[in-house]
């Protein structure tokens, strides 16, 4: 599993804490695959700086400690790869005289580890099949609630004044556990982590992503309804049957988190986002609305790239409640094995996967044969022109091209 964090707009605030929530988005990011133990987790970092530029490079110097001799020391982490540009200035000149645009410091830090069984993978994904459910925020920002550098914050061409940050990573290091033991006992039916766009956008697109509605109360994450909806601050939301609620509530409870975990809400049938407060309504709307909302800039640029009737129609299925979206409709039991009838001499038919450099598809094209019956061998071009390999010993072969469009 590979998984991405970056909080940019924070280094304008707090350099070192701009470094620190990027280790810990891509954290929670990948926390919803069956990764096992932190340190199964390994980390590139991507820096990016403007070199040279009035505190700077003080500011690189701080980011760089606040990750590599104090966080991921902490949580068992190490970054065996990454990579650095440190050109992050252009300048230039025209009638009006010297311009000159300088990028923030940017940490882009890319999380991978080895999934152990893809099947317990959770996703944003509601679900209202499985039963009476509630929503948990574990909210990892311990109720600072910290607009710093927020979405917010931006659309009021604000910036703040208070990042947020990782203050104690004990605590992420406790959240990742927790998630892991709840992943393998399957009692996460959904999860999203929190980043841009805070609570809202994260319980948002999960009821995109569930095709139904959402209602939170937010009395238990503090007084300001602005803060609580929109902070950016580390933690997420899952969804959770009720069944199994006491469980999942000791496991984070184990880890000395129970005060930051909220009850928060419920998915519904009700096509309505709706955030409460002591049972009165502080923002509500359709998810069909907040959807299309969400989709405006996709939809745009789909526009001038595709065809814009094509465009137009992806859009508004976007919006109606009926649409059950894109599924396959399979006429034939995929667990049935084909090849039985056809292959009785006790030996699978051996067939080469030809490839080059660049091309797509091998793998699938190899589990297909695979499937059929086959034993399926990969043979790179560069094997038979160095006689490393000969077609002679396969009964076939399939040949995988590149295709340009």
């Amino acid at each position: 599993a590979m998984a991405m964090g970056e909080r940019t707009p924070l280094a304008l605030l707090n350099y070192a804490a701009s470094a620190r929530m990027a280790v810990g988005e891509a954290l929670t990011n990948i926390a919803a695959a069956d990764i096992g133990d932190l340190t199964n987790v390994k980390l590139s970092a991507n820096w990016m700086s403007a070199a040279g530029h009035p505190g700077e490079d003080a500011g690189l110097y701080e980011a760089v400690k606040a990750v590599g001799e104090d966080l991921c020391p902490a949580l068992g982490l190490t970054i065996p790869v990454g990579k650095d540009s440190m050109s992050m200035k252009t300048r230039w000149q025209d009638k009006d005289g010297d311009k000159a645009v300088t990028a923030p410091l940017s940490l882009v830090i890319t999380a991978f580890g080895r999934v152990r069984d893809i099947r317990r993978t959770v996703t944003p994904q509601l679900r209202l099949d499985k039963g009476d459910s509630k929503l948990l925020l574990i909210d990892l920002g311990r109720g600072k609630n910290r607009l710093g550098g927020s979405a917010l914050a931006q659309v009021y061409r604000q910036l703040g004044d208070q990042a947020p940050d990782v203050d104690r990573p004990e605590l992420l290091a406790g959240f990742f556990r927790a998630i892991q033991q709840l992943i393998r006992e399957k009692k996460v039916v959904a999860y999203h982590d929190r980043s841009d766009g805070g609570l809202f956008a994260t319980v948002a697109e999960m009821a995109f992503a569930g095709h139904c509605g959402v209602e939170v109360a937010l009395d238990s994450i503090g007084d300001d309804d602005l803060s609580a909806i929109f902070n950016e601050e580390l933690g997420a939301v899952i969804q959770v049957l009720v069944d199994d609620m006491d469980a999942v509530q000791q496991a984070f409870a184990d880890e000395g988190l129970a005060e930051y975990v909220h009850i928060i809400g419920r998915p519904m049938r009700e096509d309505v986002v709706r955030f409460n407060r002591n049972g009165e309504e502080v923002l509500s709307h359709l998810r069909s609305h907040y959807r299309a909302v969400w989709a405006e800039m996709t939809h745009q640029m789909q526009r001038l790239r595709d065809n814009p009737n094509c465009a137009d129609e992806e859009f508004a299925a976007k919006q109606k409640l009926d649409d059950p979206g894109l599924s396959a409709n399979l006429t034939f039991d995929p667990s049935e094995d084909i090849a039985a009838p056809y292959i009785s001499t006790g030996r699978d038919p051996v067939v080469a996967i030809l490839r080059e450099q660049g091309v797509n598809s091998h793998v699938e094209m190899a589990a297909a044969f695979d499937r059929a019956g086959f034993a399926a061998i990969d043979v790179h071009m560069s094997d038979i022109l160095s006689g490393r390999v000969s077609l002679e010993k396969f009964n076939g072969l399939v040949a995988c091209v590149q295709t340009l469009v």
